[in-house]
């Protein structure tokens, strides 16, 4: 039988993804409902009347003319990218009727982010890399992708020429890893048949010590509400401030807590870092299926010293494991290794987990209208 693609219900979409043991909460349904300024549209991939696969696609339209859009599945679609279930079906049998289905709804352009892992890095190779660095060698790697790899998935690799041969292009990474929308490398701690004891055992002194020091200095970890959404977004925008990025307004927050625990009242949990009664640091953290990842993060600049972000990740990963999750995600890191970059205290601080950083195949678009996709391109880098 031939794959074929159509709009699905939510309410079917939630219960592909109820199977399924997580997919990317970028792909929730509920998740086109955060995006003020995109429409959305569950799609559904079905053999016969079975459904095998699903996806969320988010809709931007070109100004003045609506009819005309960017289609993206962000950490999407959930088809068999790996051939586990049907390995007599091509990749391009998946990827041609979403194609078709989006350029009758009028999409100029198709961008999607196959959860795919290519690469591993563990963290104690990860700190070699950089020790070679504090040792002054001559030649010290720049960039994660120049040192190899733990584990390597020779299939990814294979996929991605698929899809170059099919006509998928890639844009090239910026910088210090960063071409794409959502994150092509993250670090991860694995959480699955260990006890608490062993990941606390697995972070280095420095995690250890400063968990330690915020429970000596009284941090109080709590969860929040949606009430604290408030307290969490000043203490947010002061981080903004601090770190140069432009912050979210608190109704971004607000419409992410309605959407997401409107569905599941645990999939967005808030956790404040309190000392002395004051609000020290505060964190989101979303869960789908055995899946959690560390999802916004905001501190006080004058509360630093007691450690109160480590005091939160603690929390996070604790209640993570206690609800049976495998993986704990915190999420986007740079490749850099140099310690100069101003990216690099971030790696640091999460290869301290213990964890391992991740990488992905990255986003891939598919032009279906070369004019469309120039002109879009254009107006998208006057936005800056």
């Amino acid at each position: 039988m031939t794959l074929t693609v159509r709009a699905i219900t939510a309410e079917q979409h939630r219960g592909w993804i109820a199977s399924r043991p997580s997919v990317s909460f970028l792909q929730l349904p509920e998740w086109g409902r955060v995006k003020v300024g995109w429409t959305s549209e569950s799609l559904g991939w079905f053999l016969g009347s079975e459904l095998v696969g699903a996806g969320l696609v988010l809709y931007r339209s070109v100004p003045r003319m609506r009819r005309r859009s960017l289609a993206y599945l962000p950490e999407g679609p959930d088809i068999d990218w790996d051939h586990e279930r049907f390995a007599d079906i091509g990749i391009n049998e998946w990827l041609k009727p979403m194609v078709d289905h989006c350029r009758d709804r009028g999409a100029f352009q198709v961008k999607m982010g196959p959860p795919v892992a290519t690469r591993r890095w563990d963290a104690d190779t990860i700190k070699d890399a950089m020790a070679r660095w504090r040792d002054g060698e001559a030649d010290p790697p720049a960039h994660l992708h120049d040192v190899l790899a733990d584990w390597h998935a020779p299939e990814a690799l294979y996929l991605a020429e698929r899809l170059q041969s099919y006509g998928w292009r890639q844009e090239p990474s910026i910088g210090a890893g960063f071409g794409d929308v959502q994150p092509r490398y993250v670090f991860q701690i694995d959480l699955r048949d260990r006890s608490l004891d062993e990941v606390f055992a697995g972070f280095n002194q420095l995690w250890r010590r400063n968990i330690r020091k915020a429970e000596k200095a009284g941090v109080e970890v709590v969860a929040g509400t949606r009430a604290d959404l408030a307290d969490f977004h000043r203490v947010y925008v002061e981080t903004a401030a601090r770190d140069r990025f432009t912050p979210r307004a608190l109704s971004y927050f607000e419409r992410m807590w309605d959407e997401l625990n409107g569905v599941d009242p645990d999939r967005l949990t808030l956790h404040l870092a309190r000392v002395e009664g004051h609000l020290a640091a505060a964190t989101l953290m979303v869960r789908v299926g055995v899946h959690a990842w560390y999802s916004y993060g905001a501190s006080t600049t004058a509360d630093r010293d007691v450690r109160p972000s480590n005091a939160l990740q603690w929390d996070m990963i604790s209640r993570a494991h206690a609800a049976g999750c495998h993986v704990y995600d915190l999420r986007g890191i740079a490749d850099t290794l140099n310690p100069d970059d101003h990216l690099f205290g971030l790696v640091q601080f999460k290869v301290g987990t213990g964890g391992q950083a991740q990488e992905y195949l990255g986003e891939w678009d598919y032009v279906v209208r070369a004019a469309w996709a120039r002109a879009y391109a254009v107006v998208q880098s006057r936005r800056g």
